[in-house]
């Protein structure tokens, strides 16, 4: 199948008027001229790699929609999945997370968050891009140590990250105003409030030297079956200089510009979210996305909470970069690709798996269609007049 006359974004370049050719999913050739016949005409659409998404905190939603409304874990899995192939993101990592203390603690039980990562890998075959599972260690819930050895064990979990949601630090550095928050979302008084934070502050420090021994074993475990280990929320030099040590060759979501640049110092990638870039920052006040890709230190973009974000963040970065579009287009693509291990995807280039999007960039940005080993899983139907892609054929737009 040949697609041509895109502008076709490559790691350091776009051929404006390229062609390329997919065969048995792969991109079997590129070249630099439009050719005739071809299947797909693009009309100088872009023609990007399809987006790496390394922390997608959606599954949770999708199959809660409402608290307490549980929907059936397949009906969830294939809803993201649209969501996901319609964004232009081929290759997900579903954040889950054991964490029950917290806010979504009903859902992040050991029991039901082991339930939906293997409910990701018994689906993955039947869906329409490629799923994988992006565990959420909490460090003050050591107990779950033993269920994710297992599932590592088992092959079910492709990523780990090393969360520490205590207040006072990371994330929640700002204890008034997490205190505000807390009070209002749980109907108690600041005061009350307060209390609660302290009471877990002096928790962690009472068995600090429980979750050390916690952190080395899980990251050791990781080491040994060769899952990629990344940090969470590092808001100090001291916390980068640690997760660097037991292993973590990912900082995602650095609190603090420091804490980004140590990261970058000590050959970690910082990985922040395409909502915090779009928006030009963070909803909880952290670090800008936009500051950190302006210093030079931002190395990945993540869907977090809204996968649809991904594509106008690139174009949006790609205005400033000093690799403008490709450069832009490398933190939801090559770079994430790099950081997990993934090498047959991440770049156009021969060889590789044909897992693309074909959008425009007008306005905030569309994606057109979205592609997975050459296969179309979405198109919105407007290529072409009076012509339309369905799923699983291929026709000529012009």
């Amino acid at each position: 199948m040949w697609l041509s006359d895109f502008r076709i974004v490559l790691n350091d370049a776009i051929i404006e008027h390229g062609a390329l050719r997919i065969e048995d999913g792969v991109i079997a050739e590129i070249r630099q001229n439009p050719v005739d016949g071809a299947d797909i005409i693009g009309a100088g659409l872009l023609l990007m790699p399809g987006m790496i998404d390394m922390h997608g905190d959606m599954i949770e939603r999708e199959i809660e929609p409402r608290p307490g409304v549980r929907m059936p874990m397949e009906l969830g899995l294939r809803d993201l999945d649209r969501k996901l192939a319609n964004s232009g993101i081929t290759t997900a990592y579903a954040a889950v997370s054991f964490s029950p203390g917290s806010t979504y603690g009903h859902m992040r039980s050991y029991e039901f968050t082991s339930e939906m990562i293997r409910a990701v890998r018994a689906h993955a075959p039947s869906l329409l891009i490629d799923h994988r599972v992006h565990a959420r260690f909490e460090v003050t819930f050591p107990a779950a140590l033993s269920v994710v050895k297992e599932l590592i064990a088992e092959g079910s979990v492709d990523l780990i990250s090393l969360c520490d949601h205590t207040p006072g630090q990371g994330q929640y550095r700002d204890l008034t105003l997490q205190a505000a928050n807390m009070a209002k979302s749980k109907g108690i008084s600041v005061e009350q409030a307060m209390a609660n934070l302290n009471q877990r502050i002096a928790d962690r420090r009472e068995t600090a030297g429980d979750l050390t021994a916690t952190l080395r074993a899980i990251t050791q475990y990781c080491a040994l079956h060769g899952v990629p280990v990344a940090s969470h929320d590092d808001d100090t030099v001291e916390k980068v200089e640690q997760m660097q040590a037991l292993g973590a060759n990912i900082s995602e979501f650095p609190v603090t510009l420091e804490a980004a640049r140590a990261a970058q110092a000590r050959g970690m990638l910082n990985a922040m979210g395409a909502p915090n870039a779009l928006r030009g920052s963070s909803y909880s006040g952290n670090l800008s996305a936009r500051e950190a890709h302006a210093h030079g230190v931002l190395d990945l973009l993540a869907a977090d909470y809204h996968p649809s974000a991904m594509l106008p963040a690139v174009l949006v970065l790609g205005k400033t970069d000093p690799d403008g579009l490709p450069g832009a287009t490398r933190l939801t693509t090559s770079n994430p690709a790099r950081a997990l291990g993934l090498e047959d995807r991440g770049s156009i280039a021969e060889g590789l798996r044909a897992d693309l999007i074909i959008a425009d960039d007008s306005g905030v940005g569309h994606v057109r269609a979205t592609l997975s080993k050459g296969a179309i899983v979405y198109s919105d139907g407007s290529l072409g007049a009076g012509h339309r892609i369905r799923h699983g054929d291929v026709i000529r737009m012009s």
